[in-house]
């Protein structure tokens, strides 16, 4: 988007400036309208769970906002010469029962001949204008929060491999395709001053947003973050998928890790993620119940990961 106009407009409450997870407009003084879009291609065998996932991902990034998904939209590139009908319908099955599962309506959608199989969904939320998190809210004295385990790009590379067992497999898969849903009664109590959801550009790349645009300094406790086991052992094995080492590089002037670190951490806090769970940033005092109100609702791996600092200039510090 570099050179291209910046639009602004009184109603248009988050745009393109934070590279945010959506996009938020006020329509009145208690409705703001979420949008936002999300497609890839298979990183399953099974065309549902691969339409499960796909869809997870899409919602998550209104629930990043602090919204409520209402409708969705399909989104389907496919070659319908190679692709059975009965494995469209099962991607296409995935999807709206993950849609039904949030809460929201399947209303129609847009397929076009594609050589790449892909899908995704274009999805509308709501929020209060008031209500909305977005990646630049985080302050001095918060906790960070991550509700979800790491491990999903390097255990996708050591499936290709074909080196990961059916219930690895199987185990990654339902953290991909578990709704990122915050509960309710932990939005309506406040405490959460900044959120986005861990995908493509790993942990550090999106921690290290939402340190940038709330101008502060994170220290992130490496102990502490949530990484599935068979990733810590595929990666010891050198199964680390390329987008790993592009996260780290793109990050690493805006790293300080401590003395002593393992550099195969930095791998797996580099890994890019699919559906990957949310980032935080809550008063300190809230985090103890958050945390509690996440596990209850199924995310056992919830934990506090780190904490806000310090102002600055948007750094991360790693420690043991």
């Amino acid at each position: 988007m570099a050179g291209l106009p910046r639009q602004k407009h009184p109603n248009l409450l988050v745009g393109l400036e934070t590279g945010d997870d959506a996009g938020v407009y006020r329509l009145t003084p208690e409705i703001a309208l979420i949008q936002t879009v999300d497609f890839f291609t298979p990183i399953v065998n099974d065309p549902y769970l691969f339409g499960q996932i796909a869809a997870a991902n899409a919602l998550s990034d209104v629930y990043a906002m602090g919204g409520r998904p209402l409708t969705a939209m399909n989104i389907l590139c496919v070659s319908f010469k190679a692709v059975s009908k009965e494995v469209l319908q099962a991607i296409l099955a995935g999807g709206i029962d993950t849609i039904h599962e949030a809460g929201a309506l399947l209303v129609g959608g847009h397929s076009v001949e594609d050589q790449e199989l892909k899908y995704g969904l274009a999805v509308t939320g709501v929020v209060h204008p008031d209500k909305i998190l977005t990646n630049a809210g985080a302050q001095v004295g918060d906790s960070l929060i991550l509700t979800k385990p790491l491990g999903a790009g390097i255990i996708a590379t050591a499936s290709k491999g074909r080196l990961a067992s059916p219930a690895i497999e199987a185990r990654i898969a339902e953290v991909m395709r578990t709704l990122n849903r915050i509960p309710e009664d932990v939005l309506a109590q406040g405490g959460i001053h900044a959120a986005t959801d861990i995908t493509g550009f790993g942990f550090f790349g999106h921690a290290l947003e939402m340190a940038g645009n709330s101008n502060v300094i994170m220290t992130v406790y490496a102990s502490q973050v949530p990484v599935l086991d068979a990733a810590r052992d595929f990666a010891r094995m050198g199964l680390i998928p390329a987008g790993s080492f592009a996260n780290r590089r793109f990050c690493a002037s805006h790293l300080q890790p401590a003395l002593g670190i393992d550099p195969l951490v930095l791998d797996l806090l580099s890994d890019p993620q699919t559906n990957g769970g949310l980032l935080l940033s809550v008063s300190a005092a809230a985090a103890a119940d958050i945390v509690a109100r996440f596990q209850e609702e199924g995310q056992e791996s919830a934990g506090v990961v780190g904490e806000i600092t310090a102002s600055g200039t948007g750094t991360i510090r790693l420690e043991v």
